[in-house]
């Protein structure tokens, strides 16, 4: 039996996690910004590097490319998370796969915004769509093997909430450092052009998650604290065998719209505040610190809320109140209250949800490793995960493809009608969200 990590183990751990949130927030969410970007006046922030218009219906060669990549990360999955469960190593089952990913993924968040063939928007477009693919393996291959080890090293349930609790931070960590971009951004506008000013924000960002991507490979003792085992099934048998837990396929469906609807507003700030606000694009910096740093209060009362309530619930109420926050978003021209604090409340009312969805699900899908071992004596604990984070990032994937058509409606401060039904779009998912999940049982802990 594997002895209990201690705290400065976990914490090892959960710095892998600032880590790869650091270094992926850049395509994950500043691919449409960067290559299809807010207007201001009469011309775009940056020059037009792709086509911008709409290729097939309404869609657009943005988001067929961001698109695309999720798609082809999402089929990735579940085969390296099948890998990942089959593999042995004397360094580590898990760490080895997280070795080999680390560097060439921080080096691909940070190329795929230069692209190389300057105003030819088919070459760029070429570029571009490999990138993402290549970006997108390499994430799949760090964060599937990094995800299994949550329920290995939280073989105890107190362990399992503890874990999450740490890595919710430090994923939060990740992507505020991430959404301080756009204050970096004009930081370095002083001296250089908005186009050199961002890369040169994402290069630090990919630089600095990869130093800490690697702090768990060399530093976190696998061997000693984590509970392991192996299957010789093959992918398609292991999906089929976690499926057979409904209440599991359930949990995963409801995720995958929560974020679908979290990417609309992952997407968006970046035209909600210049547009919809009316404030200076660094103020987007701003307003999601404001909602992690709401979140990082609340993290303690939602390991106590669980204990009281179970995690079921809590879930439930992050959804309402996230309805309520992308409604609020959706109507901001609309209500009598200034935007001035109409700002600051839709960021202060995020922080719940924010923190119950950070910390929950990870827990949560540890008890369905830990339950599905205690009946069958198998170890699917990167499946779980893989699949997943194979049914979120066809969620994201999906907002990555529609977002940007929804802006060809209007992403002006003249018209902002686009914008405003990206908001309307996030709200209505997550009632839906609610509604799969009020369905989901509570999961007993073993």
């Amino acid at each position: 039996m594997a002895t209990r990590p201690p705290l400065s183990q976990k914490i090892i751990f959960a710095l892998g996690q600032l880590g790869w949130s650091l270094t992926g927030f850049s395509a994950a969410n500043l691919l449409v910004y960067f290559y299809m970007p807010p207007e201001e006046g009469a011309t775009a922030m940056f020059p037009t590097f792709i086509f911008q218009g709409a290729i097939i219906s309404s869609l657009t060669l943005i988001g067929l490319i961001n698109a695309g990549g999720r798609v082809f990360d999402a089929i990735t999955d579940p085969l390296i998370a099948n890998w990942a469960d089959r593999i042995q190593s004397s360094f580590g089952k898990r760490k080895k796969l997280m070795a080999i990913a680390a560097v060439p993924f921080a080096i691909f968040s940070f190329i795929i915004f230069f692209p190389p063939f300057g105003e030819n928007v088919q070459l760029n477009s070429i570029w571009l769509s490999v990138g993402i693919v290549i970006f997108y393996f390499c994430l799949t291959l760090y964060v599937i093997p990094y995800t299994a080890l949550i329920s290995e090293l939280g073989h105890h349930p107190e362990d399992r909430m503890s874990i999450s609790t740490i890595i919710a931070v430090t994923w939060i960590l990740g992507f505020m450092a991430g959404s301080s971009v756009y204050a970096l951004q004009g930081v370095f506008e002083a001296s250089y052009s908005p186009t050199v000013s961002f890369q040169i924000s994402v290069g630090i960002f990919a630089l600095l998650g990869l130093i800490f991507m690697l702090l768990p490979v060399f530093f976190l003792n696998e061997t000693k604290y984590a509970v392991q085992g192996s299957t010789e099934s093959t992918a398609w048998d292991s999906i089929k065998e976690i499926l057979r837990d409904k209440n599991y396929a359930l949990f995963a469906t409801a995720d995958m719209i929560y974020w679908l609807s979290l990417t609309f507003i992952q997407l968006g700030v970046g035209f909600y505040v210049p547009i919809l606000f009316g404030f200076d694009k660094a103020m987007a910096t701003q307003f999601l610190t404001i909602s992690f740093l709401t979140s990082f209060a609340f993290y303690y009362p939602v390991n106590i809320l669980v204990k009281n309530f179970g995690k079921r619930k809590i879930i439930l109420a992050a959804f309402v109140l996230f309805s309520t926050v992308f409604g609020m978003l959706a109507l901001i021209q609309d209500l009598p209250i200034s935007k001035s604090i109409l700002f600051y409340l839709i960021a202060v009312l995020s922080g719940f949800p924010l923190a119950a969805m950070s910390i929950i699900p990870n827990a949560l899908i540890a008890d369905f490793v830990h339950q599905h071992k205690a009946k069958t004596g198998d170890n699917y604990s990167a499946m779980f995960y893989g699949f997943r984070n194979f049914t979120t990032k066809f969620g994201i994937s999906m907002a990555n493809l529609l977002f940007p058509s929804l802006l060809l409606f209007g992403r002006s401060t003249s018209n902002p009608q686009g914008v405003i039904m990206t908001a309307w779009m996030a709200f209505i998912f997550c009632l839906l969200g609610f509604l799969l999940f009020y369905f989901v049982k509570e999961v007993e802990e073993v």
